[in-house]
């Protein structure tokens, strides 16, 4: 291992251009910068290209060096910003390469439609819980079991006409609701199905 002596100047003489005092830092410095990288990056070949592109900024640097100044810390501080460059442009790459992917792309479509239909939804059972107790039983009754309008009249002991009233009163009622709570072009369609 150089002293601080040795190093300093090696400094000196990388600062004059020195390619000797360079290769000198190399073998002092390469083994921990790879390893400080390798641990960044998790793959040895683009650990060793970082390196090299790390000691490549280190002689295009040559003349900003004192000789009091720790090339070893500079090598590190380098190494590290040059790795999160590259896992940051991988991760770009990665991104842009999963958007243009069709199949991912419909995938992330699909969810996104999922997500949508479930707030709908919601929307509905918000909108239901708002009806009068006897009109959201016909409702329940009717939608979500399917009964029969005979069913349900016999059922609660009320006509088929007052049961035929309630599903239009309560399907007007939560219509008016999802309106007023949210607009979008899927809603109507949505409840189109949902209040026939």
């Amino acid at each position: 291992m150089k002293s601080d002596y040795l190093e300093q100047r090696d400094v000196q003489q990388l600062a004059a251009g020195d390619i000797n005092a360079f290769n000198r830092l190399y073998a002092h410095y390469h083994k921990p910068v790879h390893a400080n990288i390798l641990k960044l990056v998790h793959a040895p070949e683009l650990a060793s290209e970082l390196l090299q592109d790390v000691f490549l900024s280190l002689w295009q640097n040559r003349f900003k060096f004192e000789s009091r100044e720790s090339v070893g810390g500079w090598l590190f501080v380098v190494s590290y910003n040059k790795s999160l460059n590259c896992l940051r442009k991988k991760l770009k790459e990665t991104v842009d390469y999963v958007a243009e992917y069709p199949h991912l792309s419909a995938i992330s479509q699909i969810e996104e439609d999922e997500e949508e239909l479930n707030r709908q939804l919601a929307l509905i059972d918000d909108a239901i819980e708002t009806l009068p107790a006897r009109k959201k039983e016909v409702f329940m009754l009717c939608r979500y079991e399917g009964r029969s309008k005979a069913d349900v009249a016999a059922l609660l002991g009320i006509s088929q006409q007052s049961v035929s009233d309630y599903l239009k009163q309560s399907n007007k009622a939560i219509k008016m609701h999802v309106m007023q709570h949210y607009s979008s072009p899927m809603t109507p369609l949505l409840l189109l199905f949902f209040l026939l």
